[in-house]
């Protein structure tokens, strides 16, 4: 007998086996998580129903281009590749990846991410706006093989907000206990500090993949995880007011650190210089 399932019904049992696998906060009583198909994929295919190629700079040597991200082998990639132009100040070959779909507080988001192995940010993120007007909320920034060779900061998981409305910019800051001069920095968490059950304690960001998190509760409420594992909360005294986009990039800046060279790009191979995310999960309350 050939039994016959429903859209929904298949949908529902997938939803119902996500949200069983993967662990999320508890919401509030009444309520469940409810999966958002247009921001959660497991990147079999590039599925441009869901996702884009959003090509604007950063500042030198960063150079964005649609080639250098993808879908390959149930993995969505961006590399970095050194320009064949060698007269250019935009040698940095990299890309970004913008989801279609904009969404807003109550959620909950997850990503299984693997950092390229080279002196740039990774990053997985929030965003609506332009830099004088904007809602963000930055997931997390990873740097495995910071070319400075500071000891620390391939365990770092950078984690802020920002929230510039009429020229008035609030972001999350932290104190950063080993700069004498008391540089505010954005909220730094160690991942040698989680728990011993945790795969991630101790690994640097590029020897496997972890899953990084986010529970943005409310206009003003946003806390952080990796592999389920609280690691950080920010609340803001101002409001968020936009729906925004998921972001995925990979650039590099004279910041933390340090610049990636050509020679540093040059003397790894396409893995190491490549960022990976396996899968992404977006939840919001059952309605």
């Amino acid at each position: 007998m050939r039994i016959k399932f429903s859209t929904n019904i298949f949908f529902f049992f997938i939803s119902f086996l996500l949200v069983s696998i993967y662990a999320q906060p508890t919401p509030p009583k009444g309520v469940t998580w409810e999966i958002v198909p247009n921001l959660t994929d497991e990147f079999d295919t590039w599925d441009e129903t869901k996702w884009r190629k959003e090509l604007w700079d950063y500042p030198a040597p960063n150079k964005m281009k649609e080639e250098n991200s993808g879908v390959t082998d149930g993995k969505l990639w961006i590399k970095a590749s050194v320009s064949s132009d060698k007269n250019t100040e935009r040698w940095f070959e990299t890309s970004r990846i913008y989801s279609l779909e904009q969404i807003s507080f109550p959620i909950y988001i997850e990503c299984r991410m693997k950092t390229a192995n080279i002196s740039a940010y990774n990053t997985f993120w929030l965003n609506d706006g332009d830099a004088k007007d904007r809602d963000e909320i930055d997931i997390c920034e990873n740097m495995s093989n910071p070319i400075n060779k500071d000891p620390n900061l391939p365990y770092i998981r950078q984690s802020q907000f920002f929230i510039l409305k009429n020229g008035v910019e609030e972001r999350s800051k932290r104190v950063h206990p080993e700069i004498k001069d008391n540089f505010e920095r954005v909220a730094d968490f160690d991942n040698r500090n989680l728990s011993d059950k945790n795969p991630a304690k101790g690994k640097k960001w590029n020897e496997d993949f972890q899953t990084f998190g986010l529970y943005w509760k409310d206009a003003n409420h946003m806390t952080y995880y990796i592999n389920g594992e609280e690691s950080g909360t920010d609340i803001s005294k101002t409001d968020f007011t936009r729906s925004l986009n998921v972001i995925w990039d990979l650039w590099t800046h004279d910041h933390d650190g340090g610049l990636a060279t050509k020679e540093s790009l040059q003397t790894q191979n396409d893995s190491a210089n490549t960022m990976y995310i396996d899968w992404i999960h977006t939840y919001t309350y059952s309605k």
